[in-house]
Formats: structure tokens, C-alpha cells, sequence
């Protein structure tokens, strides 16, 4: 087991307050978490599932993973006792009266599969409502195996698992945030608890890095989807929606399931820049509306440019835009490129953008060597 650097940017080591009632979050500790800009490779849409714990005799390890806040109702109850929306363990105990208390080595664990392979570059173990049954302290492992390994296959001897988050005490209804800087691509997670308690929920930031084996099998795939390691740069306006909204897999499910503006005043317009893969092919284009009824973009054009200090080169001109529409465009010729652009009028948004197209020769050579430098 190797330890990696870790940076605990967040930590709320004492006590939290019992509920007094009204909002349950008026007391609830964050910190601004400068790695929350990469995406959550943990996310459910991609993927990433909770595929074993060792207890979850009050809450269920799924809830880790659910997109939401955690949700609290202080008058419910259950068979078990207070229903929480988290994972939480029942109270460990020791070897006899005399040792009533857990040793030191007593933990419970839960296994995360990400939703898609990659370089982790922060991770929140999220303690909301669990105020005097959070653990004293967690760590974080990661491990990168391939294909679908069973929970048994996961937990062999023979599988290398990298601390990535040491054990660490931790505070209750809390973000407790944590850098990583491990330069390998991991594929699975292991949180543990120390000794026993409760999280409510577990973000995994990072960028993606694809098998570059699968998109060269794939031939023409989606160049900027998250999955296969687009990722967004920037974008002109955050308001309503996340900008990695667009790159998500599959069509968009409701309206905040997109990206859309405030609504402009002036003369502007907004926008976002995207890396792709690597450098692509772009051959054929979806920008989609989906939910986007009465605030779908006026127009959109999407633009590429070839390298960091490349010029942007307008590839779809200004199109006029429907609501709740997919809309399709095959390019007169192949647009090579490293990044991408796409430009609404005036405001409003767009659900999805494809990005159809190959990798260009160096492109695959370069994120294939990436790959291997990483240990996938």
C-alpha cells in the first residue's frame, strides 16, 4: 500500500450541534473546494455504483452516491430507528465488559466502482445530518482493476489498493474535503469509517482517462462526452445549471438536467469551451434542446480550434435553434481539433452537445502513452 499527499482543505474536527429545529442546513460546515471544477467521477449517470459494504444496518450504502443533498425529516423513524439518507453502520462494540470499547483497528467499509476510470483530484465525505453518529475519522483507497470485478475479486490479496486520503478525523454535518494528488487512473474506491458512524454522501472529482483500447474498437465515438475524457474548460455562465451538464451520458431528463443562463440584458451572448479527448476528427454534430421549452438558445454555432495557442475556427455557423429539439449537422469536411466551442444567442441553454468523430493518429498515440504512464 502506497500513501499519496493529501490535503485536508476542510476540517471540522469537533462536535456539531444537535438539531434545533427549523432549517436543517442553517448550521451545516463547507469550505470553497477548488478541485469540485473537475467532474464527479462517482456520479450514478455515468456509471459509479456502491457495489458492497461490510454494515449498513441503519442506511444504505446506495444513498452515498445519490445526486441530491441529503435530505432530513427529523420525525421519521423506522423499524431500525431514525431513518437517515446516508450509509450509516450500527455502534461497534468490544471483546468483553472489560473491553467494552472498539480497538483501534475496528472499521466498517463500503466499495465505490466509479462511473468512469480515472486521475483523482479531490474527494468529499459529506457527514450532513449525522451529528452524533458521524465516525471519528475516515480514509480513502483506490485501486485500479480491470473490467467488472466481483466485490470478492476486489478484496483478493492480490489487489494493490493506494491511500489516497489517510485516516483523518472528520466533523458531523459537514463537507469534509480532501486534494489528492495521486498521478495514477484508479477505477475503484474503498471509504472507510473509523470505527463506526455514519457519511451521507461521497464526490469524487478527477478527470476521466478512457481505455484507449475501447474508442479505437468504437471507431467513431462522441469526442467531448465525459465518458470518453472530454471535459469542460469554461463556460460564460453557471447560473441555473452545471456546463458538464452537456457533456453527461444520455438525453437530458428535465429541465435542470441541461445547462441554461440568466437571462442577458446586453449585447452578448454566452458560451462554453470543452477539451476534447485528445486531437479528433470531428465529423458530424448534435447540439440538443431537450426540456428547454420557453429558454432554449436562440441560435447556437459551434467553433474548433487546433491546440492551446490554435486560432477558433467557426465549424457551424449561427443556426437557429427549436425548443425541446434534437438537432443534427454533418460537416462538409472533418474539422481537426484539441478543443471546442459552443456559442448560444443571445442566452438559454442547450441539454447535450455531440461531438461525432475519430481520434487522429497522434491523438491516439498520445492517449494511449498517457494511459500507460498512469497504470491503466
Amino acid at each position: 500500500m502506497t500513501a499519496q499527499q493529501h490535503t485536508s482543505l476542510a476540517s471540522f474536527t469537533g462536535d456539531a450541534n444537535p438539531y434545533g429545529g427549523g432549517d436543517p442546513y442553517a448550521d451545516y460546515r463547507t469550505a470553497d473546494l477548488p478541485f469540485t471544477q473537475y467532474a464527479n467521477l462517482a456520479d450514478r449517470q455515468l456509471g459509479a455504483g456502491v457495489v458492497a459494504a461490510n454494515d449498513e444496518f441503519f442506511a444504505q450504502r446506495e444513498n452515498l452516491l445519490v445526486p441530491e443533498p441529503a435530505e432530513f425529516d427529523p420525525e421519521h423513524f423506522g423499524h431500525k430507528g431514525k431513518v437517515m439518507d446516508g450509509w450509516e453502520t450500527r455502534r461497534r462494540r468490544g471483546a468483553s465488559a472489560e473491553n467494552p470499547w472498539p480497538t483501534e483497528e475496528d472499521h466498517d467499509w463500503a466499495l465505490i466502482r466509479l462511473g468512469a476510470p480515472g486521475v483523482i483530484r479531490g474527494i468529499v465525505v459529506d457527514t450532513a445530518h449525522f451529528r452524533g453518529n458521524y465516525p471519528q475519522a475516515v480514509s480513502v483507497e483506490g485501486a485500479s482493476v480491470a473490467g467488472s470485478p466481483s466485490p470478492e475479486e476486489l478484496l483478493a490479496d492480490d489487489v494493490k489498493w493506494t491511500t489516497l486520503v489517510p485516516r483523518t478525523p472528520v466533523g458531523g454535518h459537514a463537507a469534509n474535503g480532501f486534494a489528492v494528488s495521486a498521478e495514477q487512473r484508479f477505477t475503484h474506491l474503498r471509504l472507510k469509517q473509523h470505527p463506526d458512524g455514519g457519511i451521507a454522501r461521497l464526490r469524487v472529482y478527477g478527470e476521466v482517462v478512457p481505455d484507449p483500447a475501447w474508442l479505437t474498437a468504437l471507431g467513431t465515438f462522441d469526442v467531448v462526452a465525459l465518458e470518453n475524457g472530454g471535459q469542460v474548460e469554461d463556460a460564460s455562465n453557471l447560473f441555473y445549471s452545471p456546463a458538464t451538464n452537456t457533456i453527461q451520458p444520455g438525453r437530458s431528463r428535465k429541465m435542470d438536467d441541461g445547462w441554461e443562463t440568466r437571462r442577458r440584458r446586453d449585447r452578448g451572448n454566452d458560451w462554453i469551451q470543452y477539451r476534447l479527448v485528445d486531437r479528433s476528427q470531428i465529423r458530424a454534430i448534435e447540439i440538443d434542446t431537450a426540456y428547454l421549452k420557453g429558454n432554449s438558445a436562440g441560435w447556437a454555432s459551434v467553433s474548433v480550434k487546433d491546440g492551446e495557442d490554435g486560432e477558433w475556427r467557426e465549424v457551424l455557423p449561427r443556426t437557429r435553434m427549436q425548443p425541446d429539439t434534437n438537432h443534427r449537422f454533418v460537416l462538409p469536411e472533418a474539422a481537426v481539433g484539441t478543443h471546442a466551442r459552443v456559442d448560444i444567442f443571445p442566452d438559454g441553454g442547450i441539454s447535450r452537445l455531440r461531438l461525432y468523430g475519430s481520434l487522429t493518429e497522434d491523438g491516439a498515440a498520445h492517449l494511449a502513452a498517457r494511459h500507460q504512464e498512469l497504470g491503466g
